[in-house]
């Protein structure tokens, strides 16, 4: 959306020297073997990590698959109708799969299994993949950086079958997230059965990690590791002695799943830790009861200390399900927030909301007396302000709304954003009290909405839609302007504002070829590229009514925010374990 009647209204609420401030976007780059590229924090000295999503040429390995099983002959038959509703003739046989490495040399072969075996995720016969990666950004462009993957022993690189995320970076390039155990193919067979089954099983489903400016890696492991545990680390801070790092660790197994465990997962129909997972899954609130907690390191990145942060609430003695808490985000000055599960008004219901953990106590600072049923901060600056977001039910529909609370004044305040049914939420805060997010600006679609970034200034009356403080055209000054900031997920202490766009590309397949269609004409996409905004000297441009019109449906036509559906897709201190 550019400058038009919704945009004035805003912009007319601004001060002069804001009205005179516009941003200059300049591209990151990416990972090449990726579609899309993500940003997910920024240190003061320029640090930048993110992740990038939709990896090329994903490996597939079918020397396990049974191509006679009804499951992908019936597969195939949906993809081969799929391509006759847009009169296109499949290019593949599954015949060309098992034979002919047509996974390896056709890319709706190949885009074929790797939907295939994603919509297996959760059956341990079948292989994982992982399209999304961590990365760090540097002047030369943006590089991986593995966390827990390895070399696979059945094709060459790595397994592509874990999780990772890189949520913190220090001033001196420390960094701190989680993934997991990558998949191993194992033979298993049943008690009282004499053929072999392929299992794709791991050690564990997350554990957290601290990384080191010249790549040594530091596990940092729940001390509960029944089954794997679980840990995630979720930010860092640098101290005069090293480091301190938060997050959550895995305490115990609950009661419920632990007896669900004990009975079943026995070894005999399915291997130990499919079975775990599947309780896993099944459990709303996971098998492990999880607290925050807080490590503390020294220079060199040894464990000197581990302190757990506590609960909420007091679990009672027939409560037998798992609780959690998580520290998301600290302070220079070791202000540490997060969310607990705690008690909604009183009763014995639990919900999970943002507190604060200080001195050995957990607090809420959201008043459940408004309808607020959850929510989580995402950040903290080092003048003790939070920022985040909390849910109710706003026009019969749940929904989400940006916060800030200033601990020194004990205050919430809820500053209007694009519209009244608007889903909202703050990333980060600055040390100047300039607050960026997102929020959905599509008034009229009443299910999945479009996202714009703002930018919203402490004291001001309402935030400011960052497009609106971008060109309206490239430098040919005809040729409408590419880019869309759709997530603006951290700020640094010049306001410099680093995120996520969305612009339009030539459409790539599986293996990273342009796509064309029937007649021969490229096809286009729109895609995420990682972005940064440096204020500059200016005036707010106002485009011409009419192009703006024409550019919103245009834009419309595409919903970006689908990509933010895909599998870790980035939202900065969102991804948490």
């Amino acid at each position: 959306m550019k400058y038009k009647l919704l945009a004035a209204s805003i912009l007319a609420t601004l001060s002069t020297s804001a009205m005179s401030a516009t941003y200059k976007l300049e591209e990151l780059g990416g990972i090449e073997g990726a579609k899309f590229n993500y940003i997910t924090d920024v240190s003061e000295n320029g640090h930048i990590i993110g992740l990038a999503n939709g990896l090329y040429k994903l490996p597939v390995d079918i020397s396990y698959i049974d191509f006679t099983d009804s499951l992908i002959k019936d597969a195939y038959d949906t993809a081969k109708k799929q391509f006759e509703l847009i009169d296109k003739e499949i290019t593949f046989t599954l015949d060309d799969i098992e034979n002919n490495d047509a996974v390896n040399t056709n890319a709706d072969a190949h885009a074929f299994m790797v939907s295939f075996l994603t919509g297996r995720a959760t059956d341990s016969e079948y292989q994982k993949l992982s399209s999304a990666i961590a990365t760090r950004y540097t002047a030369e462009g943006s590089t991986e950086q593995v966390l827990f993957d390895e070399q696979s022993v059945d094709f060459d690189g790595l397994t592509r079958s874990t999780s990772n995320l890189l949520n913190a970076v220090t001033d001196d390039g420390v960094m701190v997230g989680w993934g997991s155990a990558p998949y191993e193919k194992t033979s298993f067979t049943q008690t009282d059965e004499d053929e072999e089954e392929t299992h794709f099983l791991r050690d564990f489903i997350s554990r957290a990690i601290v990384i080191s400016a010249d790549g040594v890696k530091v596990e940092l492991a729940p001390e509960f590791d029944d089954f794997g545990g679980v840990s995630s680390a979720n930010d860092i801070v640098k101290t005069a002695n090293g480091y301190e790092v938060v997050g959550t660790v895995s305490t115990n197994i609950a009661a419920d799943p632990l007896k669900d465990i004990e009975d079943k997962c026995d070894n005999e129909d399915e291997p130990v830790s499919d079975c775990v997972e599947s309780y896993n899954r099944q459990y709303k609130t996971g098998i492990y009861n999880k607290q925050a907690v807080k490590w503390t390191l020294d220079s060199n990145l040894n464990i000197t200390n581990t302190e757990m942060l506590g609960l909420g609430l007091t679990p009672k003695d027939d409560e037998d399900f798992a609780f959690r808490s998580n520290a998301i985000a600290i302070n220079e000055s070791g202000l540490i927030v997060g969310t607990s599960d705690v008690r909604y008004k009183g009763r014995d219901t639990r919900i999970t909301m943002p507190v604060i953990f200080e001195n050995g106590e957990v607090k809420e600072f959201i008043d459940q007396e408004d309808d607020w049923i959850s929510g989580q901060p995402l950040a903290v600056n080092n003048d003790d302000v939070v920022v985040g977001y909390a849910s109710k039910r706003i026009d019969g529909t749940n929904r989400t709304k940006f916060f800030y609370y200033d601990k020194k004044s004990d205050s919430v305040v809820f500053p209007t954003d694009y519209f009244s049914s608007s889903s909202s939420l703050a990333n980060d805060i600055n040390d100047n009290g300039i607050v960026v997010g997102e929020g959905e600006t599509d008034i009229y679609n009443t299910s999945t909405r479009r996202r714009e970034g703002f930018m919203y200034t402490i004291g001001e009356d309402k935030i400011v839609n960052l497009n609106d403080l971008l060109p309206c055209f490239e430098e040919d000054g005809e040729t409408r302007f590419k880019y869309t900031v759709a997530e603006a997920k951290a700020i640094n202490n010049n306001n410099e504002i680093f995120g996520v766009a969305t612009k339009t590309v030539e459409k790539t397949d599986s293996f990273g070829n342009v796509v064309v269609d029937i007649n021969g004409n490229t096809e286009y996409e729109s895609v995420a590229v990682a972005v940064k905004l440096t204020p500059i000297d200016g005036n707010v441009e106002e485009c011409q009514a009419e192009e703006v019109e024409q550019y919103e449906r245009q834009s419309a036509s595409f919903p970006w925010y689908a990509l933010l559906l895909l599998p870790f897709a980035a939202a900065r201190r969102i991804f948490r374990k």
